[in-house]
């Protein structure tokens, strides 16, 4: 099959909802058949997270109630990206602000779209080494708890269901694999 046979063409777009962070749309769209369709989504800013890398070798999380879900939830450093702010300036800036470390070296490892279906949110994917603590600046109406846990610790966490957010479990992925040597890091 072509790439033409899959592809949906917008013919109109209305926002339905424009919030600080989130704006919906309503899009109708018609189909690769010639059949029109509705197709709503959200559009958001998009995101970093990181891997932080302690010499010890385990890494940073956070454990964050998040309010959709009402509970509190464990996960890697992560953050929206400020309008015109570089990718690598957000995981830079939110690795301070979140646990109060700053790092050395930093390697993009790649990009996650969670939300396929309903959202065009990129996840942009970074590892951070030779971290050395300088203070956090979290936001006032920020309060997380930051641990260490090491990658195998991370992995067991994923399977008994301690960890369930997706943007930390891809990541893991690629912490698991860069970490044993299996895939390198691109600078």
């Amino acid at each position: 099959m072509k790439d033409e046979d899959l592809i949906e063409t917008e013919l109109s777009s209305e926002a339905v909802f424009d919030g600080v962070l989130l704006h919906v749309r309503s899009d109708r769209v018609r189909l690769p058949n010639g059949h029109e369709s509705i197709r709503e989504w959200v559009a958001h800013p998009g995101a970093v997270v990181v891997i932080a890398v302690l010499d010890n070798s385990k890494l940073l999380f956070e454990r964050q109630f998040r309010y959709p879900l009402r509970r509190i939830f464990l996960e890697l450093p992560a953050g929206k990206i400020d309008a015109g702010e570089h990718p690598l300036d957000t995981a830079r800036r939110e690795l301070k602000e979140e646990t109060g470390y700053k790092a050395k070296t930093w390697g993009h490892l790649g990009t996650t779209h969670p939300c396929i279906g309903y959202s065009n949110e990129r996840i942009e994917i970074f590892m951070a080494h030779g971290l050395s603590y300088v203070g956090h600046e979290r936001d006032h109406n920020e309060f997380l708890d930051v641990i260490e846990m090491s990658v195998a610790d991370a992995v067991l966490a994923v399977r008994d269901a301690e960890i369930t957010d997706a943007k930390t479990i891809t990541a893991l992925i690629w912490a698991e694999k860069v970490l044993s040597g299996e895939w390198t890091l691109s600078a």
